[in-house]
């Protein structure tokens, strides 16, 4: 990565957001996201997983062990990835010109507003490192990059209404060797696709 990337300090104040994930902010530094497209896992998996997860959380209050942390990994975001990795929907950001649309806004203020790390732009979803740079806000950033390529998908496609989830997955990168780890997992989430 061509520009330095800025890791979780546990130094600094950090901000919690509202929403059915939990979304933790802290200023300039480094977000593994994954947004995906509205139709991307079935709504009755997606309740069974909520239900679970609702579940799994009851029953295990934190501070959480570190096999606790393992177990929860495998159940909940492990199993959200192989479903999108299993390609439902309609999947049409394996289209190549939809698939540069998405790329093709992600990178447009890359240096600007934030620091564009490593990226994939899969069939029905996308990962992306990425830092915003002060005074932009990762919400901000992520909104920029759906609105706009929501806009151009649907009138390429001769449609209307939501195209991504409304809600991302985003984790601030703690270490050098979390980002390699994640910059890892994105170059290879294509060869994971079933």
């Amino acid at each position: 990565m061509s520009a330095p990337f800025a890791f979780f300090d546990p130094s600094q104040p950090i901000d919690g957001q509202a929403g059915n994930l939990p979304h933790w902010r802290q200023n300039e530094v480094t977000y593994f996201v994954t947004f995906r497209t509205a139709d991307s896992i079935p709504r009755e998996k997606l309740l069974q997983w909520e239900e679970e997860r609702a579940v799994w959380l009851r029953f295990h209050p934190e501070p959480h062990s570190d096999q606790a942390r393992h177990d929860y990994h495998e159940r909940f975001p492990a199993r959200m990835e192989q479903w999108l990795d299993d390609c439902h929907g309609a999947c049409v950001l394996a289209r190549t010109d939809i698939r540069l649309l998405v790329e093709n806004a992600l990178r447009h203020f890359d240096g600007v507003r934030h620091r564009l790390g490593e990226h994939v732009v899969m069939p029905n979803h996308v990962h992306a490192l990425v830092m915003p740079l002060a005074p932009w806000a990762l919400s901000e950033i992520l909104h920029t990059w759906k609105s706009y390529a929501a806009k151009q998908i649907n009138r390429e496609l001769g449609q209307a209404g939501p195209f991504w989830q409304k809600e991302s997955f985003d984790h601030i990168v703690r270490s050098e060797a979390a980002l390699e780890h994640f910059t890892r997992y994105i170059r290879d989430n294509p060869k994971m696709k079933k």
